[in-house]
């Protein structure tokens, strides 16, 4: 049987990989920023609200002193109250442009489907809680942006048929805004980005050791940016608000107050309408158009013996580990839940039972993925092997989602594709050179981008030998080699596996001694 087909990139896709290909040069692969950015929003989400805090410790919070809080703390009456309010305002707008660079990235890479979508729909309301965190701190500065959002965002609400009362009447006349309606807006600023962290919380529910913390390159360096741009560009505040005059000449922030443009530019129905539109659309996204999923992965009781490897290594928590079933004395048995589980096959991987090592029949595993068994895996393993002729016999193991060589190597080469590279067992590459190949090299996705998180990561570590199930410590390294590339790294790869053959090339036969003796013919043949 034969890995499942895929389809060549799209476009976008392609065009976004060239993209991290460049900051891979800038930053290196592990720390690519473009790649942390679910990360980095959780990075700028602490930077605001500990510039936050303490910047409340040194506001007034009534309507009367509330202006006049903010221009002490910017011309640093309050220690080194400019850098913070700098700081504060800069990350929220940087947070912002993030979660909407994170929403296009996850798109374009097809992460708002299938097993993906609870992620993806918990997000959609983030957008809108987020917004709204930002617009409301523009109100608490009480100037005359201030005065301008709180009316546009009034005008806004009123359209729609729930209030007895226009709310803008609330911003038109000099003494409306009292200290009671001013502790509503510090509510509605300090609650919204609890709601905010909560929906977070809930966004990352479904996938296993998420990633909160970028790089230490990056949580370092972006701190450092934001007080240095914060030095060179302090954010100012405008005119203390008047309610007796209409604002004629205000400096925006687009990245938040952009949609009260769009609301004078066209109406309050049409920007609910299109803010609306957008939101169902964003929601129906994982099911636009509807596409059938991969058959989950299959637990066989009888050779699984509750070692909770599988339930350790899923990226996506499908795995849970419970009590036997079937009466036998072990620690417990997996459960895949198929409405988690990728059918990444990282499981079978993980499972000490998928050995290719069988004397006859299939390869029986405890836990094993239907459309690309281990068992298939072997025999297409098999078959490659058998047919490779030259002086340096390499497979070239990989996924569906790495750069695609078949084709493209001459007779002494050979390449199998993966649903994930993770689901390669480490035995079945001492089995590869046991049963007559010179070398085997290991690709899939790029570094750091890997379509199921953790398959790179998971692979590097088995094959030397820090995580279970380990590479036999008597393979010799000279006969394994790891290249991740994407489809556009396909001449880098080539060159890689030039480079490899030519290293065989110059190792001495005798570098096989120790690896055992070759597979019998009923399991080569099975």
């Amino acid at each position: 049987m034969n890995a499942p087909s895929t389809a060549p990139p799209n476009t976008l896709r392609s065009g976004l990989q060239r993209i991290e290909g460049v900051f891979d040069l800038a930053f290196g692969a592990r720390a690519n920023p473009l790649r942390q950015l679910g990360a980095l929003a959780f990075l700028l989400f602490w930077l605001v609200a500990a510039t936050g805090i303490y910047l409340y410790a040194a506001f007034d919070t009534s309507v009367s002193g509330a202006y006049a809080s903010v221009d002490r703390i910017s011309r640093n009456q309050w220690p080194l109250g400019a850098i913070a309010h700098s700081v504060h305002r800069y990350a929220s707008d940087a947070m912002l442009l993030v979660v909407l660079l994170h929403l296009a990235r996850e798109w374009i890479a097809g992460h708002a489907r299938g097993f993906r979508w609870f992620s993806w729909l918990s997000g959609v309301p983030l957008l809108w809680f987020l917004y709204a965190s930002g617009i409301g701190g523009y109100w608490l500065v009480w100037d005359r942006l201030a005065q301008f959002s709180l009316n546009a965002t009034a005008e806004w609400f009123d359209w729609l048929p729930m209030f007895g009362e226009p709310m803008v009447r609330n911003f038109i006349v000099s003494g409306s805004v009292t200290d009671r309606l001013f502790s509503l807006l510090i509510f509605l600023h300090i609650g919204m980005p609890l709601i905010l962290l909560l929906g977070m919380w809930v966004h990352i529910q479904r996938i296993s050791r998420p990633l909160t913390q970028p790089h230490a390159r990056i949580a370092i360096g972006l701190p450092l940016a934001l007080v240095a741009l914060s030095l060179a560009l302090p954010a100012a505040i405008q005119a203390p608000a008047d309610l007796s005059i209409v604002p004629s000449v205000l400096g925006l922030d687009w990245f938040y107050l952009a949609v009260f443009a769009a609301l004078y530019a066209s109406s309050a129905a049409t920007l609910w309408q299109v803010a609306g539109g957008a939101t169902l659309l964003l929601a129906l996204l994982p099911w636009l158009p509807p596409r059938p999923r991969e058959p989950a992965a299959i637990v066989d009781l009888a050779h699984c013996n509750g070692c909770g490897r599988c339930f350790a290594d899923c990226p996506y928590a499908a795995v849970t580990m419970r009590p036997r079933s079937d009466g036998r004395k072990l620690p417990g048995e997996a459960v895949v839940d198929p409405d988690l589980c990728a059918a990444c096959g990282i499981c079978a991987g993980a499972c000490p039972s998928s050995t290719p090592f069988r004397r006859a029949g299939k390869v029986l595993t405890g836990i094993d993925l239907p459309q690309q068994t281990m068992s298939a895996v072997r025999r297409e393993l098999s078959g490659a092997i058998a047919a490779l002729r030259g002086r340096a016999k390499i497979v070239v193991i990989g996924c569906l989602n790495g750069a695609d060589i078949r084709g493209r190597t001459g007779p002494d080469t050979a390449a199998i594709r993966l649903v994930c590279t993770a689901m390669l067992p480490p035995s079945f590459v001492d089995y590869t050179l046991r049963a007559g190949a010179d070398g085997v090299l290991i690709t899939g996705c790029r570094d750091g981008d890997c379509e199921y998180r953790l398959g790179n990561r998971w692979t590097e570590e088995r094959l030397l030998g820090s995580r279970e199930p380990r590479l036999r410590a008597a393979v010799p390294q000279a006969m394994v080699h790891v290249c991740w590339a994407a489809p556009g790294d396909l001449a880098m790869l080539l060159s890689q596996i030039d480079r490899f053959r030519r290293a065989i090339l110059s190792t001495p036969k005798s570098a096989r001694d120790g690896l055992g003796p070759p597979p019998s013919k009923e399991v080569l043949h099975e």
